[in-house]
């Protein structure tokens, strides 16, 4: 284990120039963050316009916009991208003509199809590390800027959702040997042809996790706008805490379940080499935010609840289906083929539920009927509309179902009806899905039964 701390700052904290500053001053409080990966600038208010949507829309000749049809055009992006580099040099008192020019080159490409959308996808983080390596210098730091395309970020795959290649990390390995601060643009690698190719969204918290692993750094610290993982949502919970310790198991359930705090693949290479990763809050750098480990102690039952929205589940019927094996298989590769997600299937001997998110199946429920009536023949099929889905997690869950018992208990005397109910294999969380409508009490009512009362 090296002595270095990798550090990834999300879009938020390079929204503008304040923020820009206030990175500078956590890097510097601390002579082991060596390794800054920054992102795309986000919102400087609600009002704008993520930087990489932007791109995007440039990249897609209006299509990210398109469904809102009151979204900015192509040329508007384009500007809106150069005004947020431009403000953002100015308010940094920075020497960045070049940037500005080299942004206008970038849009000017000639590359068409996947290979556009991938390149101008990268450039917020491209320009936004350079950016950050000015200020960093002009502050007295000793910085550097270190690109995925010259110390050889090595991906595969599509360029659109790119995966690190395994000859990437003896190249990422030897950024170590550089004195200073190295800022790297997350989100973005180059594949064995040279072009560029992304990560999924979320991809910088993965690039990350990528250059902690190959460092084989002492930590992992992941700055964004929270003070690490809550409880649940704040939006719904206000007094909502945020929680000291998690596994990799823990927040990888409350992760995949709806809790929006980085890329899940980002965790993978960190939990393999026992690196802990550190969510902070750029704005409370004080604050001493959320550590997740492999492995703590339970102390209590539940730490947090996760919740997704926006949820159906597809009901089928067909006798001794379950004795059928290639019937469950064919079902889900009918799923697949029509591009839909799912996350449970709860099975009996006669039927079968799986469910799946509903946004997934705008456009195409009725030929997914038709095909599963065609392809399985089930005796009975029906779509359940409008669910949400709230997963209580918790090392302190296992063996204990005394927690469950409480949370039907709560929802019963509140007369919140459970449309589904159900536990993982690893006994670590348990799911409970209810009527979007009521899913805002169902959550209350279940933070106040299982987490607030244990505080």
């Amino acid at each position: 284990m090296s002595d270095v701390v990798v550090c990834k700052f999300g879009g938020s904290s390079v929204a503008n120039a304040e923020q820009v500053e206030k990175v500078g001053r956590i890097v510097a409080a601390d002579a082991r963050r060596r390794f800054v990966v920054v992102s795309a600038p986000g919102r400087a208010n609600a009002a704008e316009e993520k930087v990489t949507d932007h791109l995007l829309n440039v990249a897609t000749h209006g299509k990210q916009f398109q469904e809102r049809r009151t979204g900015p055009c192509p040329s508007d992006s384009r500007k809106a991208v150069l005004a947020k580099f431009s403000q953002l040099i100015t308010d940094l008192a920075l020497d960045g003509g070049d940037i500005l020019a080299g942004l206008e080159r970038d849009f000017a490409t000639t590359l068409e199809g996947d290979k556009r959308t991938a390149f101008l996808a990268s450039r917020g983080e491209h320009y936004a590390a350079k950016i950050v390596s000015r200020h960093f210098r002009k502050s007295g730091l000793d910085a550097r800027v270190a690109l995925p395309e010259d110390f050889g970020l090595l991906v595969s795959g599509d360029y659109l959702d790119a995966k690190v290649d395994e000859a990437a990390y003896e190249r990422i390995a030897k950024l170590g040997t550089g004195q200073g601060v190295a800022v790297i643009p997350g989100f973005y690698g180059i594949n064995a042809g040279g072009d560029i190719a992304v990560f999924s969204r979320g991809g910088s918290d993965l690039t990350g996790g990528e250059i902690a692993y190959a460092l084989d750094a002492k930590r992992y610290e992941n700055w964004t706008d929270v003070s690490g993982v809550l409880e649940a949502d704040p939006a719904v919970i206000p007094e909502a805490r945020a929680i000291p310790r998690l596994t990799f198991k823990e927040i990888r359930l409350l992760a995949s379940k709806g809790v929006n705090v980085f890329h899940l693949d980002a965790m993978l290479r960190c939990q393999r080499r026992e690196i802990p990763i550190h969510v902070r809050n750029t704005n409370r750098p004080e604050e001493a935010g959320t550590l997740i480990l492999n492995e703590r102690v339970p102390e209590e039952g539940i730490v947090g609840l996760a919740r997704l929205d926006n949820i159906a589940y597809i009901y089928l019927q067909k006798s001794a289906l379950s004795e059928d094996v290639s019937f469950t298989a064919e079902l889900f590769a009918i799923l697949e083929d029509f591009g839909i997600h799912t996350h449970h299937y709860p099975t009996d001997k006669d039927d079968i539920a799986v469910v799946v998110d509903q946004e997934d199946l705008k456009g195409a429920i009725n030929d997914l009927r038709r095909t599963i009536d065609k392809r399985l023949k089930p005796e009975f099929m029906e779509v359940v509309y409008n669910l949400a889905i709230i997963t209580p997690v918790g090392l302190g869950l296992k063996r204990n179902s005394y927690a469950i018992v409480d949370a039907i208990s709560a929802l019963g005397r509140a007369h919140i009806p459970i449309e589904m109910i159900g536990q993982s294999p690893s006994q670590i969380c348990f799911h409970i899905g209810t009527q979007q409508a009521v899913a805002d009490d169902a959550m209350r009512i279940l933070y106040d039964a299982l987490i607030k009362r244990s505080a």
